[in-house]
Parts: C-alpha cells; structure tokens; sequence
C-alpha cells in the first residue's frame, strides 16, 4: 500500500471510522449493560463515555504504528456491536409475548 493510500485510510479510520464505531457502542451498550435502580443507568452511561470512547478510537487511529490493528480494533468493535443490535431488532419472541392477553 502506497504512502498515500495508508495515510488517508488512516484519517478515515480516525475520522469518520471513529464516530461511525462511536455511535455503533453506544447502541450496543444499551443492551448489555445491567439497567441499574433507577432503570437508566445502561442509557446513561454510554453517552456519558462517548466522548471517552471517541476519543480512544481517534488518538488509536492516530497513534498505533500498525494500520491493520487499527482496523482490527475498530471493525471488530464496530461487529460485535452492531450484531448486538441486529440481534435486539430480529428478537421476535418478545414481541409475540406482549401481543398475547
């Protein structure tokens, strides 16, 4: 890969890569972190982290030496997530126990 090319996929994975995996956790937190007391911790915390997040992604895509971890980092992250929230809105069996009297 050309100097180049490593150098704006690099931007990309710091840029719009690292908001995109951002937004991707937060999401995804909703579903796995315990609701708490009150019901509201597992919404409150990730927004309350995602400048914490957002910030380990840009200074990683920034910082890390080796390109393909980054993207190892970030597109893992960005699956695991993203299947927890496919799998929240393919989840039919709660759905059908709501509709039954």
């Amino acid at each position: 890969m050309s100097l180049a090319a490593r150098k704006w996929t690099r931007i990309a994975f710091a840029g719009p890569g690292a908001v995109i995996v951002t937004i991707a956790m937060i999401a995804g937190m909703a579903l796995w972190l315990p609701g708490g007391t009150a019901g509201i911790d597992n919404l409150v915390l990730p927004l309350v982290l995602m400048p914490l997040i957002w910030a380990a992604l840009f200074f990683h895509a920034c910082l890390d030496r080796r390109l393909g971890r980054v993207a190892l980092v970030a597109l893992g992250l960005l699956a695991v997530h993203a299947g927890f929230v496919a799998n929240k809105f393919l989840d039919h069996s709660s759905a059908t126990m709501e509709a039954r009297p």
